[in-house]
Formats: structure tokens, sequence, C-alpha cells
């Protein structure tokens, strides 16, 4: 390894997805920050298999990388349009969700502009040394190694592609693969005359929705199985929505451990189910094709509430699925020619962070403790700023994945890294009273308080805002910085 650099960083970014990217775009014109942010990748990718034509964001534009926390920022979606040129167009378009090609578009022009972001450079190893993070980078093209000092570290490495255990038979085999992968793969389903979608989500309903369009006229048989009881559509009420407010979040990172983990699991259709224009658009496919038909000329068999409880390489080729309907518990064997697994995603513990990994104080089911601030737990000695940026689902509930509040999250990530108000945020953000109301005092004889009056629910603390005096929202115990805290 080279010589360090003399100077540290004051914030070292871990992978480059659209939430280290809006850090690193809220960053840029903060003078006297000094900011790098590293991807091994050659270039910025978003869920590149995912990108089919037609597929759309399930968020509105705002939910860039900077204008929920400051939309005059020349890294808003809206100075990008101006930048290509599409501003009428995109005003004639009125589209409030942009297609997810345009937002990956976005996302790269923003990456290959900030002067902070390195590609094809992995941050090979983390080490903390003389009260600084030591970053090992290594260009990926060359193989030439350096070394880096930081004060302080943000870990936005983003989710992984989930393999169930039932499915772990059929790890590599060639007709089988996660939908991460479908726009890569699927020609390899050309010559296949039976595929089935596993999984309930966004992703299982645009992948079915791609293969209705592509292969619904040629004698394909083409089956959805989801092991949720029905196709819900995604929660997407104007108050429901308010579950993805730092309001929200602030409240769940103050609920009990056990909890927030049934929440999360509760809260399935807030934010794992497909949208209902998705829905919508499958069954407006299938009527039209069946039109003049009996509803069952349509090669296609939708069913939910069915798990997959083993999956093997057939004997004669193909694929075998054993089923089980959830209701009826009657179990069977399904065979097909090849399976799109869209079994979702889960947060991943990048390699680099080995050396530092005894140094981590996580919680009993070896996740991070994150503070509000989504700073990471840490043992005495480890003083640096350890950050991370949708790892945190199990502290901070439902909005951790949601690009909505990447933003958000990003400035408060570096008002704590500035110790400053870098940003101001707003103390308030939904109409939604979370938690219960604050317990009125008793009346006394004598005194002018109304009877049943009680405390006007307010907002608890966000960096750069001033909290109401009273307030209805609680307020979890301030961690310290250096050392880990219990709950």
């Amino acid at each position: 390894m080279e010589t360090p650099t003399p100077d540290p960083y004051d914030l070292l970014g871990v992978g480059i997805g659209p939430f280290n990217l809006s850090l690193a775009a809220l960053a840029d014109r903060e003078a006297g920050l000094r900011t790098l942010f590293c991807e091994a990748r050659p270039e910025f990718r978003w869920h590149p298999g995912m990108l089919v034509e037609g597929a759309r964001m399930q968020v509105p534009f705002l939910a860039d990388l900077v204008s929920l926390v400051d939309p005059t920022s020349p890294w808003s979606f809206l100075n990008y349009l101006r930048e290509q040129d599409r501003l009428f167009p995109f005003y004639f378009a009125e589209r409030f969700q942009l297609p997810r090609r345009e937002y990956d578009h976005y996302c790269r022009w923003a990456a290959e502009r900030l002067p902070a972001c390195r590609f094809g450079t992995e941050v090979t190893a983390l080490r903390w040394s003389d009260g600084l993070f030591r970053a090992e980078l290594t260009d990926t093209a060359t193989g030439g190694g350096r070394t880096v000092l930081a004060r302080n570290v943000v870990l936005g490495v983003g989710t992984r592609p989930v393999l169930p255990e039932v499915f772990a038979a059929l790890a590599g085999h060639p007709r089988a693969w996660h939908s991460a992968d479908h726009l890569d793969r699927r020609r390899e389903l050309d010559d296949a005359r039976d595929i089935t979608v596993v999984g309930s989500g966004q992703s299982g309903a645009e992948v079915f929705l791609d293969l209705l369009r592509r292969r619904g006229e040629d004698g394909t048989r083409l089956r959805w199985l989801t092991r949720t009881r029905a196709l819900a559509p995604m929660e997407y009420s104007k108050l429901g929505l308010e579950h993805f407010t730092p309001d929200y979040t602030r409240y769940f990172h103050g609920l009990p451990a056990g909890v927030r983990d049934d929440l999360v699991t509760a809260q399935w259709q807030l934010h794992k189910a497909a949208s209902a224009e998705t829905l919508a658009e499958i069954h407006d496919h299938l009527y039209e094709r069946t039109i003049g038909r009996p509803i069952d000329s349509a090669a296609v068999e939708i069913t939910p509430g069915t798990a997959v409880t083993d999956a093997r390489p057939g004997p004669r080729g193909g694929l075998e699925l054993s089923c089980r309907h959830v209701d009826s518990a009657a179990e069977y064997v399904l065979r097909t020619d090849a399976v799109v697994l869209a079994t979702g995603y889960r947060a991943a513990r990048p390699a680099a962070l080995g050396p530092l990994a005894a140094l981590i104080d996580w919680d009993e089911a070896g996740r991070y403790r994150v503070d509000l601030d989504h700073r990471v737990a840490t043992l005495p000695e480890l003083t640096g700023g350890l950050y991370v940026q949708n790892a945190e689902l199990h502290t901070h509930g439902v909005g951790t994945p949601d690009l909505g509040l990447g933003a958000h999250r990003a400035a408060v990530i570096l008002n704590a890294v500035a110790g400053r108000t870098v940003h101001r945020l707003p103390a308030r953000t939904a109409w939604t009273g979370f938690s219960p109301p604050a317990a009125a005092p008793r009346s006394t004889a004598g005194t002018s308080d109304s009877p049943g009056a009680t405390d006007s629910p307010g907002a608890t603390d966000s960096p750069g805002t001033t909290a109401p005096t009273t307030t209805g929202f609680p307020r979890p115990q301030e961690w310290p910085r250096a050392a880990a805290a219990s709950r």
C-alpha cells in the first residue's frame, strides 16, 4: 500500500448507490467538508436487471437525491431535466412517477459529475488506528492499492438478493435465477415452454407482466406463485404513506426491539407488496388477451397462498417445486422449465468491515445497533463515527429502504458528521400522531387548568431544529457517541 494521505477525509462513503449518492450530492457545496465516496463497480447502476420497459418508480420524482431537503440544489431531478433539455417534455407528460430507466439515468448523470465519487475503487478493508479509520482501497482495473484516512465512515453498500433455503439446490442452475438478473438473462428463457415466477412483491409482479407481454401469445405457460394469501396492493393512501416520514421513524426507533421486529413483519403491505397500477396492468393484459375466448384459454396460472417447500432439478430435465397450499394444506409437485425467484433482498455486511467487527456492539441477533443519527454503536475505543444507510430496517422501520426518506437520512448523517446544521430539517412532517398523547397533569382546586386539557403533541429533535417544550413523541435515550447503550 502507498503512504497514507496526510489529510484525513471528514467522511468516507463505502458504496455508491442512491443513498450514498444523495449524501455526496448534499455535501458537495459544503465548504470545508472533505469527502470521498468509493464504488467497486466501474459505473453507477441501479437494479439493472429490473429496468424493463414500462416499469415505473413507486415514489414521486421529488424523491430524488436532494429535493426533499434542498430543492435549490444543482443535483435535483428538475435541474437534471433542464440540463437534458427535457423540462417541457416532462411538463407535458404529466407524470409524477418516473420510468425506472429515467431514474437510473438521472443518478448516473449525477454520479459522473460529483467530484467526490470514485468508481472502479473498492474499499477492501477498514481498520481503526490512532483515532482514525484507515481504509485500504484497490483500483479494480489495475489492482493498484492505496490507503486513506477518515474521521467518519458511512456504509452504503445496499442490499443483496435473497435465495431462500428451500431453493438452495437450484443455486447456479441455468434455469433458475433471482429477479435481479431478469433483464440480463430473460433471453435464456426463449425456448422454455413453462415458466414460473415466485414472489408477491413489486419485482414478482413486474417480471410476470414482462413475461406476459413478451410470451403471452406463443403458447408458453406462465405461472405466478405467491406465499401471501392475496395479491393485495401496496398501501398508497395519503395518510398511510405517513409511515414513510421522519416522524414515524422517530416513533418506531423508540419502541422495544421485539415490538419493532413484529411490526416490520406485520407491515408487509407498506413495503413489500406490488403497486395497484402493476396489478391492474396484469389484469388488463389478460382481459384484452381473452376477448372472444374463455378465460381459461390463456395459458396462465396465478396462485396466491402457495408456499414452495422444496425445489430441485427434475429427473428428466426441468425443475420440480414441492408446493403446499396455505389454506387447505394440500401438497403437490409442480414441474416447470424455469423459475424466476422474486424473493427479495437483505442488507449486506461488507467484507471490508471484517477488521472492525470486534469493535462493533452488535445486538442479540447480530445486527447493528443504530441511533437516530444512523450511527452504529461501537465499543468505547472506536471514537470515530460509523454510519449505515439502508441497513437499519430493524431500528428505523419500513421507511429505511424507501427513496423518499433518502435525502432526509443523508442530511441527518451530514449534520451529525459536521457537528452543526448543514441542512435545516423540519420538526414535524406528518399529520398522524403515532404515539399516545402526553398525559395531562391532574387538575387541582384553584388552578386555571381546563378540565381534560392535555399537552399538544409536538416533535422530537431533528438536527437543525428546536424541539417544543412538550412533545407527543417518545424520546429514545441518547446514545453516548463512543459507547454502546442499552434500551
